[in-house]
């Protein structure tokens, strides 16, 4: 909920999404060309200026996002750099760090951290809505489309769901004590569990009865001055692959 608060409530919400899609492209090719970590990192914090300064999204929201990604970052990183090898005299095992491990995981987190950038810039300066229309415009399957359509209603119903029955909950004073936070979470994860299954067998009877044999469409908002936003932004993303080749 927290990226599409985001994508709604940024200066570059009314850029058509295929000019912010061109920039995210290209910023996964200069992180993904960059020759050492250090360019990659360049490319991520280039994008990440991109994405707080010119979109105006909080830093705090912007950390908040990236938090899980990088914190799989970290301990993918970890494992790469630290190998353990058995020892054959006390049947245990040694940790070693090795100079080229250390050198292939910094790379990887570079390249890693430019990637997340990029798709970040995407995902929180545009809404999910305005994404689909762009995918359906470049030709992608339906299916696949109409099943995010559907994630992405369900994403509401579930949040709504938790509310609610979270509101309800803490009226009665379900989260007073610790053994009584854990009663109402194991009573919340069940009741989710049967609404979730209900609603989304309502949401595919509704659709039978309607005949709904076609694609989901929905109204699309109508981007103006597309040709320029497209120019602007495909600039800056070869300015940026530009700097990761520079800096490399």
């Amino acid at each position: 909920m927290l990226i599409e608060q985001c994508a709604y409530a940024n200066r570059l919400r009314l850029v058509t999404p295929a000019a912010k899609g061109i920039f995210c492209l290209c910023g996964v090719i200069a992180s993904f060309s960059a020759g050492t970590p250090a360019a990659a990192c360049g490319v991520a914090a280039a994008l990440a200026s991109v994405t707080v300064l010119g979109a105006g999204i909080p830093m705090g929201r912007y950390l908040r996002v990236a938090a899980p990604a990088l914190l799989f970052l970290g301990t993918s990183a970890l494992t790469l750099a630290v190998s353990l090898t058995p020892e054959s005299l006390n049947n245990g095992f040694s940790i070693r760090i090795e100079r080229t491990s250390v050198q292939a995981a910094a790379q990887v987190v570079g390249r890693s951290l430019g990637g997340l950038a990029a798709l970040l810039f995407l995902a929180m300066t545009t809404p999910l809505t305005d994404i689909i229309g762009l995918l359906r415009r470049l030709r992608t399957p339906e299916t696949l489309l109409d099943i995010m359509v559907l994630c992405y209603r369900t994403l509401f119903v579930f949040s709504e769901a938790v509310r609610e029955t979270t509101t309800a909950q803490s009226a009665r004073l379900g989260y007073a004590t610790t053994r009584h936070a854990l009663r109402s979470m194991g009573i919340l994860t069940a009741n989710l569990t049967v609404q979730v299954w209900q609603r989304s067998q309502a949401l595919h009877v509704a659709a039978m009865s309607r005949n709904g044999d076609g694609p989901l469409r929905f109204l699309e908002h109508d981007h103006h001055h597309s040709a320029r936003d497209c120019f602007v932004f495909l600039a800056g993303g070869s300015l940026i692959i530009f700097l990761s080749q520079v800096l490399s």
